[in-house]
Formats: structure tokens, C-alpha cells, sequence
């Protein structure tokens, strides 16, 4: 049900003074990264210890980025925002810093932005609400239509702007009982004030925010003690004169019930964890009492109750339309027996209903996912409880080495025992659909650990295939990572993973499909890297990204030659030309269109050489290669029977055959075996037939005989190109198919030959000496490039960090990947010159 994927530790522990009560803290991103802290304090300057922050990739998690927090005292919280790239901390001094990335890159963070509550120490921080939620309807998995899967609620933010728009800011609770709300005014500045929260301050030890739809902020605090009550308040943050205002009053508050036992009363005496069960959730709680040996978990719920009425009231006759009073109490919906003494809990972040009616119905579809918490106990063992009921779902038998043990093996968990708990996590989160779990344990070691969505229950492949499909189609909706579900998809399931996912988004309406195009052939090509069998589809996706990126980018420089023009676009009407216009004479093609619209000055055509490069490189890559698809798959194989591709790029080969005559130079160059070939013409002709072929894609027909025989004659024609503009990734997930846990350390790439280096696939050989590629710029660097460059930890795209282009046209292409990659993906890291010196490169040599 759970077992560890992998382990990282450092490579020399340094130093520390190493205290076991030390709070050590976690934090995962929608992007899948795993901010966390150690009590290791490494970092001595004129001013002192300094504490840091460690931010990974969970596709590389070597790659370590440890931030000098600047932080004087331990670090007590993290928190990041709902985008994933501004990371909050907060320390044992009241200090709180903002920390973003500086050219959206991963691992390179600055601090601009903070505020403080001076030798007060936080306990807890939270983003404000920028009021989007999204509902996952797991009764609605089998439907066809993602907005019934995935539906928008109406949820308030919890400060908005002028026209509605959310007002971005933060809130902590401190010590002393003040709640503190900073907020980001437009103009970048920091309004930030604070309040009690209430009239009698007092010692608040944990504390925990959450959110309701109407836009309120409620806290959840206690002073550590287990006989005092838990408090809830409600804090309502507005702007009156342009200075903050918070306003707070008293909710219901609970005791637990673990002190009117009295069989229990004294033995559980501290509150040790105090969690809402989601942050859009005020109304469940869970609380943990501890003592030095075992533990006890409660969740509570706070309900409408009627208030009951006097005896002397009950016979008087009631007013028309008058209803029975209500008041809000809390209830408890389940407690656990004695536990170990529990070390961390994780909530999950998947945000399905918890209804009684909902639960039912993911009971009866088996979906899993989200319905578990997971604690961590002081023996080096997880437990996954339903977070309503809190019976056990699953168990981790964890031990010193990081590897799992089978259920009933009782005699290794006795020997476990016996030997010692030194090994335990003191940190632990779920991922965003809680197919993953990282802990950070006492020696400062970071383990990544599978959960398994079938929560040990024996599903059939099917179901099991229909519950990633499902969470796959909610990362595309949201936007979110998607690595977390790659770790359950087995070689076997890409297949029928990557078939289905294309018929649930081609039975999406026409504008859902536009959003999602681009995000799907990403989701596609990550799926197929996972298989041998698959991994050639994987460059096809690529290319096919790149080439749709490329198309848009070309088009969009198009003009209508009179202003008055109809509702159509000069692409538009490209692409309904070239639809309907089947002559394989690309200067007959040209007659038709209205070449004025196709008129660009000189430079900016030039500037674009290398993108119009790559297109007719692939158009005769692609064809020079049509003969050789047999039994085995070779990249170019998804571009056989896919005519809108195919199309598009007959639309830009015409496109660039009118810039040619405007401008010679911004043509393809190939390497023709004769003076007069023309070489544009004859792969537009050899294009257009395979694309009759295939424009049908509901009846695809082979390629006939004559068209494989004129491609079989290209490469005496012309100089077929390589495939070295593929990029190829070192990331980990190909590497984690097997059962056994992978252990690395902090700052040394794993060395273990993956998938991608096995496969019998040309594109994926490097010689030494190659050439290195700026994959979005289409441009050679050089053998040992010299310019600073970013690399892609997903799809291994590199490129260089400075723009080495002046002109308008080609900073349009650039802007696109400021922020994100080519496959959509928004995790980027710096990689300095050394680095490929030292071979460190995404590209296996």
C-alpha cells in the first residue's frame, strides 16, 4: 500500500546541535516541490547562526537549493501560495519573509517583502484566500464532460479589490494570541497590522487557519494543555482609509473528549497537533493529545443544533412562520483507540466532498484518494486514517535504512522495535492529489514515499486505470504537477493511459479542447516516457508542441492588409485555404491567398531563420524516415495518421515560401545533391500526399506504394538532418519502476542508468562531442557552451537564460518561455557554464 520510492541524505552531516524537540517543518507546491528544514544550522556569518530553507524538485531531488533564510531563530512554519512559486516562512522571533523566484527559476529565490512581530514566535501562517475552489465529484468520474467531473464553487476571497479582483496577503498567529494580516497593495507596498484575538490574551502553543465561503478567516487555537478548552474565532480583514482593519469574535470552543474520560483524563495531558481537515473547511477539526508514550486522535465537526425549550414555553402556541432557534456546537465524529506517540501528521489537499452521501458513493467507485490522513509515530511507522472515521486504511513499517516491510511480517517489526525508534519523521505532507507522501525524519534525511490509490484494496486494472486517468484529467483542469500520479503508472498502463486520456478530451466542447491542447500533449508525453515501448512518442509530442508553439507564433506576425477586414484572420483564412486546396504545387496553393497579408519587413524575417529552419528539418526528417516505420516505433510514427499536424505544417511551409521571395535569406537551407533541385517543393508535394492520406482521421488511409518509394529516394535528394534538437531529461521518475527504494544524496546526480539511456532509440544518443542545442531557440550553443542557460527538470528542454536577439519578432517567441517550458511546466533551473564542463547536463553522455 505504501512503500518508499526513494531517500535523500546529506553527504557530510555538518555540525548542529542536534536537540530531539527540535520542530522541523514541510511544505508541497502544486508544482511538486517540497520546501522543508532540518536542525541542521550550517551557516555561520559575523551576525550569527542563520537557519535555512531546502527546496527540491521531486524530479530531481539531488538538486538541492538551500536558501540562507536569514532567519536568527528556528523556522516554525512554511507555507506556500496556491500558484506554488512564493514561499512564506516564519520563525521563533516573529519574523516573516516572502520568498519568490528570481527569473522563475527554482533554484534561485529572493527575499523583497516581510514583516514581523518582534520576539513574538509564530505558530501559524497561512496565504489569504484568493477565493477559487474547485470540486472534484468522484460520482461523476464516469461522465464524459469535465464540468461535471470538476465544477468551480462559490467561494468568496478573503479580501478583494476594486471590481472584485482578490487582494493577496498573509495572516499568522503569534505566541501571545495576536493574529497579524499583511497584505500586497498593487503598487508592490506592504499594509500590515494586528489584533488580539480576543480581550483576555493568552498563550496560544498551536493554532490553525481556515477559510469559509463567505470570504470569514477562522482560527483554531489552544494553549497546549489538553484540560483547556479549544477556541475558535472568527477574524474578518478589510481596508478602511487605506489602513488595515481586523475585527475578531468569539466561535464555539470544545474540550476533548480524551479529559472527561476517566480512564483517560490525566493520561494524555498536551495537545500536540491541532489541524483543520481541509482549509476551506472551518466546521471539521482534528486533534491529537500526547503524552511521552502514547497518543489519542479526535475529529470533531461543528453542526446546527436546535436549542431546546423551556418547559414553561412548550405549551404556548407558536407564531405563524416562527422556527425552533439553532445554535452551533461542536460534536465529535470519532476518536481513535491508544496510539504510539504520533510524531506528524499530513492532511490530504484533494478536495473531494466529505459528506456522508459522498463517501458512499467513494466507497462504492473505490476511489480512495484523499479520503486518508496519514500520522507518523515516534517508531519510525505511518498510519493512513479515514479522515472522518479514523479507521486504519493502511499502515507504513518504516525502519533506519528507509525501506518498507510487508504487513505481517510481525518478527521484523518486533526487532524494529526492540532496537529502537531512532528513526522517525518530524515532518510529513501529502502531495496534491495524495498519491505521495514526503517526510523529513530526525537525521535530516528527505523520503519520498508511493501511497497507493487503491489504499491496499485488490482493484482490477480497469478501475485502477479509470481512478489516474481521473486524477491525471484534474491536474490538466487545474493546471496543478502531474509527477505525483506518474509514480503508479506502470510501462503496461501507458498505452491504454495515453488512448483513453485522447478520447475523454475528444469528447470535451470545442473551447475546453483549445485551452487544454497544448497542456494534453504534455500530460501524453510524460506518460510515454515511462515505456521503451513508447519512448519514440514521446519526441513525436515534443516535436508536436514545438510545432504548434512555432505555427501560433508565425501567424500572429500576420496583418490584414486593409483595416475593415471580416471576421476572419489572416491565418484563419491560411488554414481554410490550405484545408480545402489539395494540389500538391505549393505555388499553386500560393495563387490563392492574398499575399499583401503575408508582407514582413526584412529583419524580423531574418531573426526567425532558425524557428523556419526547424520546421523544414522536420518536414524532411519526416518524411525521409516515412519508409522506416515498421514494428518497431521510430520517432516521426504519431505524425503518420494525425492530418491536423500534418496540416499545419503545409499551412507554414506555404507561409514560408511567400516570405522567401520577400526576403531570400529566412529560407530553409538543405544540402541538395543537385543545383537545380527545388527542394521545397518537392517535400511540399511528398507532404500534401501523406496528408490526403490522413486528413480523415476518423478512416486513415496507408501511404501508398509510388509516395514510400519517392521517400525512399530523398536522402540521395538531400541531406537528411539529425534529431539532436530533442531534448532528453535525467529526471528520476524513469528510474522509480522497480519496487526498490532508490537512495541518493543532496548535491550528486543518480548515477543508475534509466529508461532513457537503454532504449534502442537513436535520438537519444549523445556523442560526446555534440553539439549542445538551445532547444527553444532552435540555435547550436557550441560543444562547451560559455553563456549561462535554464534547464527544464521535466522535459530537459535547455535553453540560454539571456536573450542573444534584438528584434521585436523574436522577442515575441522568447517571451512565451519566461515562465514556462515548452511542455507547460514552470520548473526551471539555472545551470551555470561548469555544469557542462562537468557533464552535468540533462543529456546523458
Amino acid at each position: 500500500m505504501m512503500e518508499v520510492a526513494y531517500v535523500c541524505e546529506w553527504e557530510k552531516r555538518p555540525k548542529s546541535n542536534h536537540c530531539p524537540s527540535t520542530p522541523l517543518v514541510c511544505a508541497w507546491s502544486c508544482r511538486n516541490l517540497v520546501a522543508f528544514t532540518t536542525d541542521l544550522k550550517n551557516e555561520e556569518d559575523e551576525k550569527g547562526t542563520h537557519h535555512m530553507v531546502h527546496i527540491i524538485d521531486t524530479e530531481h531531488p539531488w538538486d538541492v537549493y538551500s536558501i540562507n533564510s536569514g532567519h536568527a531563530e528556528v523556522i516554525s512554519c512554511l507555507e506556500w501560495d496556491q500558484s506554488g512559486s512564493r514561499l512564506l516562512s516564519a520563525d521563533g522571533d516573529g519574523q516573516i519573509k516572502c520568498w519568490a523566484m528570481a527569473d522563475h527559476l527554482v533554484n534561485s529565490w529572493e527575499t523583497s517583502l516581510g514583516s514581523a512581530v518582534d520576539g513574538d514566535p509564530i505558530v501559524a501562517l497561512s496565504w489569504l484566500h484568493n477565493g477559487v475552489k474547485l470540486a472534484l465529484h468522484v460520482e461523476m468520474s464516469g461522465s464524459t464532460n469535465f464540468g461535471e467531473k470538476f465544477s468551480r464553487v462559490k467561494f468568496s476571497p478573503s479580501l478583494t479589490l476594486f471590481g472584485g479582483k482578490p487582494m493577496e496577503g498573509w495572516l499568522a498567529v503569534t505566541v501571545s494570541g495576536l493574529v497579524m494580516v499583511s497584505l500586497l497593495k498593487p503598487n508592490g507596498q506592504l499594509l500590515t497590522a494586528s489584533e488580539s484575538l480576543c480581550r483576555l490574551r493568552g498563550r496560544v502553543a498551536l493554532a490553525d487557519i481556515a477559510f469559509t465561503g463567505g470570504g470569514n478567516i477562522v482560527v483554531a487555537a489552544t494553549d497546549g494543555s489538553s484540560s483547556s478548552p479549544v477556541q475558535f474565532y472568527k477574524v474578518c480583514v478589510s481596508v478602511v482609509n487605506e489602513k488595515c482593519r481586523i475585527d475578531t469574535e468569539l466561535l464555539p470552543s470544545l474540550f476533548m473528549r480524551c479529559t472527561t474520560d476517566p480512564v483517560r483524563r490525566d493520561k494524555y495531558p498536551a495537545v500536540t497537533h491541532l489541524k483543520f481537515l481541509t482549509r476551506e473547511n472551518s466546521e471539521q477539526v482534528l486533534l491529537c493529545a500526547s503524552s511521552q508514550t502514547g497518543s489519542i486522535v479526535e475529529c470533531w465537526s461543528l453542526r446546527k443544533e436546535g436549542l431546546p425549550v423551556n418547559n414553561i414555553f412548550q405549551h404556548r402556541s407558536p407564531v405563524v412562520g416562527e422556527k425552533q432557534p439553532m445554535i452551533l456546537k461542536w460534536r465529535i465524529l470519532s476518536a481513535t483507540n491508544d496510539l504510539d506517540r504520533v510524531s506528524a501528521v499530513a492532511l490530504p489537499k484533494l478536495p473531494i466532498s466529505i459528506s456522508n452521501p459522498d463517501l458512499k458513493v467513494a466507497s462504492d467507485t473505490k476511489f480512495f484518494p484523499g479520503l486518508g490522513l496519514a500520522l507518523a509515530f515516534h517508531d519510525g511507522s505511518i498510519q493512513i486514517l479515514h479522515r472522518l472515521s479514523l479507521h486504519t486504511m493502511g499502515v507504513f513499517y518504516g525502519s533506519s535504512l528507509g525501506s518498507s516491510l510487508r504487513p505481517g511480517d510481525e518478527t521484523a517489526i518486533k526487532r524494529q522495535r526492540a532496537g529502537g525508534h531512532t528513526v522517525h519523521f518530524k515532518a510529513l505532507q501529502l502531495s496534491w492529489t495524495s498519491l505521495a507522501l514526503a517526510g523529513v525524519d530526525n537525521h535530516g534525511k528527505l523520503h519520498m514515499i508511493r501511497v497507493s490509490p487503491s489504499m491496499g484494496q485488490m482493484l482490477d486494472m480497469n478501475t485502477l486505470l479509470r481512478h489516474l486517468l481521473f486524477l491525471l484529467e484534474y491536474c490538466m483542469v487545474t493546471g496543478y504537477d502531474w509527477w505525483d500520479v506518474l509514480l503508479h503508472v506502470q510501462p503496461g498502463m501507458v498505452h491504454n493511459l495515453v488512448e483513453k486520456l485522447h478520447e475523454e478530451y475528444m469528447r470535451q466542447n470545442q473551447a475546453l479542447q483549445q485551452v487544454l491542447s497544448t497542456r494534453i500533449v504534455a500530460v501524453k508525453a510524460s506518460l510515454c516516457k515511462l515505456s521503451a515501448a513508447t519512448a519514440a512518442r514521446a519526441c513525436d509530442f515534443h516535436a508536436k508542441l514545438l510545432l504548434i508553439a512555432i505555427s501560433a507564433t508565425l501567424k500572429s506576425l500576420l496583418r490584414p492588409h486593409v483595416l475593415n477586414t471580416p471576421d476572419k484572420s489572416p491565418g484563419d483564412r491560411l488554414a481554410e485555404i490550405c484545408a480545402k486546396n489539395t494540389d500538391t504545387d505549393i505555388d499553386k496553393v500560393m495563387i490563392n491567398l492574398k499575399t499583401e497579408e503575408f508582407v514582413l519587413d526584412g529583419p524580423p524575417l531574418q531573426s526567425l531563420q532558425q524557428l523556419i529552419q526547424w520546421v523544414g528539418d522536420f518536414v524532411l526528417y519526416l518524411m525521409a524516415n516515412l519508409p522506416n516505420q515498421g514494428s518497431i516505433v521510430r520517432p516521426g510514427f504519431g505524425f503518420l495518421r494525425d492530418g491536423s499536424s500534418l496540416g499545419m505544417l503545409r499551412e507554414m511551409m506555404v507561409m514560408i515560401r511567400i516570405w522567401g521571395l520577400l526576403k531570400p535569406g529566412c529560407l530553409p537551407i538543405y544540402t541538395a545533391t543537385s543545383d537545380n533541385q527545388d527542394s521545397m517543393s518537392l517535400l511540399f508535394r511528398l507532404l500534401t500526399k501523406l496528408w490526403l492520406c490522413s486528413r480523415d482521421e476518423g478512416h486513415p488511409q496507408e501511404p501508398d506504394e509510388p509516395l514510400i518509394d519517392e521517400c525512399c529516394l530523398l536522402p540521395s535528394q538531400l541531406l537528411v538532418p539529425s534529431m539532436d534538437w530533442l531534448p532528453v531529461n535525467d529526471g528520476i521518475i524513469c528510474k522509480l519502476q522497480g519496487k526498490q527504494p532508490l537512495r541518493q544524496q543532496f548535491g550528486k546526480p543518480y548515477s543508475l542508468p534509466g529508461l532513457n539511456s537503454t532504449a534502442q532509440v537513436e535520438v537519444f544518443s549523445r556523442s560526446p562531442g555534440a553539439q549542445r542545442m538551445d532547444n527553444l531557440r532552435c540555435l547550436h550553443m557550441g560543444v562547451c557552451p560559455t553563456e549561462e542557460s535554464k534547464a527544464c527538470t521535466r522535459c530537459g528542454c535547455v535553453t540560454m537564460l539571456r536573450s542573444p536577439n534584438k528584434t521585436n519578432a523574436m522577442k515575441q517567441w522568447e517571451q512565451r518561455w519566461i515562465k514556462n517550458c515548452l511542455c507547460g511546466v514552470d520548473c526551471t533551473v539555472l545551470l551555470p557554464p561548469s555544469r557542462y564542463h562537468e557533464g552535468q547536463i540533462p543529456y546523458p553522455i
